[in-house]
C-alpha cells in the first residue's frame, strides 16, 4: 500500500499513528514541535518528522514520497495549516483525507451561559466590555488578541503547553509568570474546577475542541463553578472522514477493533461500578463475580486487579477518574466495562467522581461490603452508632468529630499521615483515648488490636488501615458559640470580647465548609469559635504581631481545632497567596480598611465580610468604604454591653466600649421576594 503522510496535531492523529504503526503500515508522522514528537511513544523515531512546514516544504515532501496518501489530523482551529496541506496536495497531485473531529456546537447552542464568537479577537472585544477575571485556554498563538484588553495582565490567566515557544509567546503578549499556567492536557473536570476557583474566574475562553480535546471537562467544570464560557467557533470545513471511516480506508484489517467514538456509542455501552469489599475475592458478592466474568475489560487499583488475575481479562491498573474516563473513551471496543472499587460504592468511594463523568453512559452500581461494616463487626460494635469520616482533606476533621461523637470511624491514608494525625490529636489533648486499629482487613495478614492515640503516634502500622476512636466524654461538648473570655489563653494580647464575638459569629453566617479569614486575629478567639463551627472548612488567622501569632497557635491546641492555621503577616499583603475566602472578619485593619476589603472582594466577589470598629477613625473609614463601594447587602449595628461587678454588698454594671459591627456582601442568591436563601 502507498505510504501514508500523517499530519498529527490532535489526540486522534496520535492514536491513528500508533494504530497504523501497530499494523505495519508505512507511515510518516509529521508534528510541529518536539513536544508532539515526545507523545508519539509507540512510533519509531525514524518515522517521525519534527518541525513546522510552509506549503512549499509540504509540497516538496509529498513529491519526494510520490504516490503517498496525506491524512490531515491537525487541530480544527489550525485552519491555515490545513489550507497549506490542501494546497500542497493539489500542487503535487497527492490524495488528501481530512480527519474530522465531531462538533458539539449544535448541542450547546442556546445555552445562556455560553457566548459563541467567531474569532479570538471577537472574544477579546467581548471581555473588554465585560468585567471579571478570565481563564484563556485557546493556545499561545491567539494570545496577542487579548493583550490589548484593558488591565489584561491583572484580569487574565492563560493556560498553554509547557514549551519554550509557548512561554515566549506569553511574554511577548505581556503576560508574566503569575499569569501563566504551562501544563499538558487533557485536564479532568476537577483540575479545571480548581483552577477556575483559585483564580476567581468569571469567564472561561475556549475553543470547541471536541470530546477528545477536553471540552466536555471544561464545560462541566465551568457549570460547577458558576463560570460563563466564551466559545470561539470552529472554522467551517468542507468535508472529511470520521476516525472510524479513516481507519476503514487506510487499514481495513483494524476495523473490528475500532468503532466510532460518539456520544451515541458511549451511551450504548454498559459500565458497572463494583464494590469489591476489602479486596480479597471472597468479599465479592455473587452478582459482582458474574459481572466480572462477563466483562470485556477490568479497571481498578493494582491491588484489586492482582486479586482478579484468575479471570484472565484485559485490565487497566488505575483508580483515578482522570485516567479511567479517557481510557474508556479511547477504547470503544470494550462494550462491557467493569470498574472495581474498594469497599462499597457509596462509602468514600471513587464511584462519585466516575458517575459525574459518565452521565451519558449506562452505569450500574453493585454494592460491596464496606470497611466500616467489616471492622465494626470484628469489634462487635453496631456501626449505626459510629460517626464516619475520612482522614483525607479538610472534610476529614477528626478533632471536630471526636469532640462531638463517642465513637468515630476513620479511613486512613499513608503510615506517615496516620502517625502525624495521631500526634496532632495527642498534642490537642486526646492522647489517652482508646483507638481500635484494623490493618489489611480480609487479607491473610489482617490485624485488629486496641491502643491509645499517643501510642499510635509513635508506632503507626503500615498497610491499609482503619480506626475507631472512642471518646466517652463527647456528649458533654457544647454546640453553641460563646466560649467564656477567661477560657482563652490571654497574655497581653487584645481579644474580641464574648458579647461582641457572639454577634460577629452570628453576622458571619458561617457554613460547615467555609473558608474564613480572621484578620487582626489577636488571641484568636473569633478564629477558634469559627473553626469549631466550620468544622469541614478552613480558618486562617492573619496576625502581624509575633506574641499574638504564638498565642493563637496555643489557643488552637488548647481548644483542639485542627482546621485553624496561623498566618504571620499584615493584611492585605499577607492575603495574596491564600485560598479565596467565603467569609472574613476584620477585627483590626491598621488603617487599611478599604485596601483589605478590596483584596477580599477581588479574591471572591461573593465573600461575606464582617467588620468590628471601636475608634471613631475606624468607624469613619468603614462608613466611607460602604458609601463609596455600595455592596448589594449591608447592615450596621452598634452594640453596647455591660457586665456586673461586685462592689461590697452590691453588684454594679460596668459598661464595655460601644462597638460598631458591619456585615456586607454582594451575594445575589435571593428568592423571588428578595429574601436571603438560607
Amino acid at each position: 500500500m502507498s505510504r501514508i503522510i500523517l499530519f498529527a496535531g490532535t489526540s486522534e492523529g496520535r492514536q491513528l499513528a500508533q494504530l497504523l504503526t501497530r499494523y505495519g503500515k508505512d507511515v510518516l508522522v509529521c508534528v510541529a514541535t518536539e513536544y508532539g514528537e515526545e507523545v508519539l511513544k509507540d512510533v519509531p523515531q525514524e518515522n517521525v518528522r519534527t518541525g513546522r512546514m510552509n506549503a512549499a516544504e509540504m509540497e516538496a515532501l509529498m513529491k519526494e514520497n510520490a504516490g503517498s496518501i496525506v491524512v490531515d489530523a491537525t487541530h480544527p482551529y489550525a485552519a491555515a495549516v490545513s489550507e497549506n496541506i490542501r494546497t500542497a496536495c493539489t500542487a503535487s497531485g497527492t490524495r488528501y483525507i481530512r480527519l474530522l473531529r465531531p462538533s458539539v456546537e449544535e448541542e450547546i447552542c442556546g445555552d445562556r451561559d455560553i457566548t459563541i464568537v467567531d474569532t479570538a479577537a471577537d472574544a477579546a472585544a467581548f471581555l473588554a466590555v465585560h468585567e471579571g477575571n478570565a481563564l484563556i485556554t485557546t493556545g499561545s498563538k491567539e494570545l496577542q488578541a487579548f493583550a490589548d484588553v484593558p488591565r489584561s495582565a491583572d484580569r487574565f490567566v492563560v493556560r498553554v503547553l509547557p514549551t519554550a515557544e509557548s512561554i515566549t509567546a506569553c511574554r511577548d503578549a505581556g503576560f508574566s509568570g503569575k499569569n501563566i499556567i504551562a501544563a499538558q492536557g487533557p485536564f479532568s473536570e476537577d483540575a479545571n474546577y480548581l483552577l477556575l476557583k483559585e483564580n476567581a474566574v468569571s469567564w472561561l475562553v475556549t475553543k470547541e475542541s471536541g470530546d477528545k480535546g477536553g471540552f466536555q471537562e471544561k464545560l462541566a467544570a465551568a457549570k460547577r463553578a458558576g463560570v460563563k464560557i466564551i466559545l470561539i467557533r470552529r472554522p467551517a470545513e468542507e468535508g472529511g472522514l470520521s476516525y472510524a471511516d479513516t481507519v476503514r480506508e487506510l487499514c481495513p484489517e483494524a476495523v473490528n477493533e475500532v468503532k466510532e467514538i460518539t456520544p451515541m456509542s458511549v451511551s450504548q455501552r454498559k459500565i458497572w461500578l463494583i464494590g469489591a469489599g476489602m479486596g480479597a475475592v471472597p468479599q465479592l458478592t455473587e452478582e459482582a463475580l458474574d459481572v466480572i466474568a462477563e466483562a470485556d475489560v477490568l479497571i481498578g487499583s493494582a491491588r484489586l486487579i492482582r486479586s482478579l488475575a484468575p479471570f484472565r481479562k484485559p485490565a487497566l491498573e488505575s483508580y483515578k477518574s482522570e485516567e479511567i474516563l479517557p481510557f474508556i473513551h479511547r477504547h470503544p471496543e470494550y462494550r462491557r466495562v467493569a470498574i472495581v472499587l474498594s469497599g462499597d460504592v457509596g462509602f468514600y468511594s471513587g464511584a462519585k467522581k466516575l458517575l459525574a463523568g459518565m452521565q451519558e453512559a449506562q452505569v450500574e452500581l453493585i454494592c460491596g461490603i464496606s470497611s466500616v461494616q467489616y471492622f465494626c463487626a470484628k469489634c462487635r460494635i453496631p456501626w449505626e452508632d459510629v460517626c464516619l469520616v475520612s482522614a483525607h482533606g479538610r472534610e476529614g476533621n477528626l478533632a471536630a468529630a471526636i469532640r462531638r461523637h463517642k465513637k468515630v470511624f476513620s479511613l486512613v491514608g499513608s503510615r506517615k499521615a496516620l502517625s502525624e494525625a495521631a500526634a496532632q490529636l495527642t498534642d490537642f489533648g486526646y492522647g489517652n483515648l482508646t483507638v481500635r486499629v484494623g490493618v489489611n482487613l480480609s487479607y491473610e495478614d489482617e490485624k485488629v488490636y486496641a491502643t491509645t492515640l499517643s501510642a499510635l503516634s509513635k508506632n503507626a502500622p503500615s498497610g491499609l488501615t482503619v480506626l475507631i476512636i472512642e471518646n466517652p466524654d463527647a456528649e458533654n461538648y457544647v454546640v453553641t458559640h460563646g466560649i467564656p473570655d477567661d477560657a482563652f489563653l490571654r497574655a497581653e494580647v487584645p481579644m474580641t470580647k464574648e458579647e461582641i464575638r457572639s454577634v460577629v459569629l452570628s453576622k458571619l453566617r458561617l457554613t460547615k465548609d467555609a473558608i474564613v479569614y480572621d484578620i487582626g486575629s489577636g488571641t484568636g478567639s473569633v478564629a477558634v469559635e469559627a473553626a469549631r463551627q466550620a468544622e469541614s472548612g478552613l480558618v486562617l488567622a492573619i496576625e502581624k504581631k509575633m506574641p499574638a501569632v504564638e498565642l493563637i497557635g496555643r489557643n488552637a491546641r488548647h481548644f483542639g481545632v485542627t482546621n485553624l492555621e496561623v498566618i504571620a503577616g499584615e493584611a492585605p499583603e499577607a492575603l495574596a497567596d491564600l485560598p479565596a475566602p467565603t467569609h472574613a472578619f476584620i477585627g483590626g485593619s491598621c488603617g487599611r480598611m478599604a485596601e483589605i476589603c478590596e483584596q477580599l472582594r477581588m479574591k471572591n466577589p461573593r465573600v461575606r465580610i464582617v467588620v468590628s470598629a471601636v475608634s471613631l477613625e475606624s468607624i469613619g473609614a468603614l462608613t466611607n468604604y460602604l458609601n463609596e463601594h455600595a455592596p448589594i447587602h449591608y447592615e450596621i449595628t452598634q452594640i453596647t454591653a455591660a457586665r456586673s461587678k461586685k462592689l461590697g454588698d452590691y453588684h454594679m454594671m460596668t459598661g464595655l466600649n460601644p462597638v460598631v459591627v458591619a456585615a456586607f456582601d454582594d451575594d445575589e442568591r435571593r428568592n423571588e421576594e428578595g429574601e436571603l436563601i438560607w
